[in-house]
C-alpha cells in the first residue's frame, strides 16, 4: 500500500492479487483495519469505486477528504472513476 501514489486508488481484490492471495478481498480490509495508521489505508476502496462504510466510525467521511485533498474526484454517487484514479502498479519481484 506504500506504493500507491497520492492522487491515486487501489481497490481491495487489487491489494490482494498483488499480495498473492488473490479472491481474498475481505481479508485485506481486515488486515486494514489492524494495520498501523502510517500506512496510506485511505487509498484502498471497493471495487464499485466507492468508499466501504465502516460500522462505528466516521473514517468514511475521513477518507473522502484525504482522497480529496490529494485531488481524487468523487462523481454524485460517491464514487471514483477507477479508469481515471487506479493505481496501475504490479507486484515487485522477489
Amino acid at each position: 500500500m506504500r506504493r500507491i501514489p497520492r492522487g491515486r486508488v487501489a481497490t481491495y481484490g487489487q491489494i490482494a492479487e498483488l499480495a498473492g492471495i488473490g479472491g481474498r478481498a475481505r481479508q485485506v480490509g481486515y488486515a486494514l483495519h489492524a494495520a498501523p495508521d502510517n500506512l496510506p489505508w485511505h487509498r484502498v476502496i471497493n471495487a464499485k469505486g466507492e468508499i466501504s462504510p465502516r460500522s462505528g466510525s466516521d473514517s468514511e467521511e475521513l477518507q473522502r477528504l484525504l482522497l480529496e485533498a490529494e485531488g481524487v474526484e468523487f462523481d454524485l454517487q460517491g464514487r471514483i472513476d477507477l479508469e481515471k484514479f487506479r493505481w496501475k502498479g504490479t507486484a515487485r519481484r522477489a
